[in-house]
């Protein structure tokens, strides 16, 4: 993450990026990426670094959790109609 920050052309190099694990959750791992930018440049970077990220993270083989949950449905006779 800290290369793809750095090669993006509209992060600032002073103050450095902020990146950080935040959180372990059940199924994720969640990351802070915080670099510094100019603000009218702050939503496009946001972008820019979201996409290329997960592109990266494809390239790499890395694949992104999420939850999942089997649902089984069991049938029941009614013994009213039986």
């Amino acid at each position: 993450m800290t290369e793809i920050v750095n090669a993006h052309p509209a992060t600032l190099k002073t103050p450095e990026p902020n990146i950080k694990v935040h959180t372990l959750n059940t199924s994720s791992v969640d990351f802070i990426v915080r670099p510094w930018v100019k603000t009218d440049d702050y939503w496009d970077v946001y972008w820019d670094i979201t996409k290329e990220v997960k592109l990266r993270f494809d390239k790499e083989g890395i694949s992104i959790p999420f939850p999942q949950q089997d649902v089984h449905l069991h049938m029941i006779k009614d013994k009213l109609t039986d």
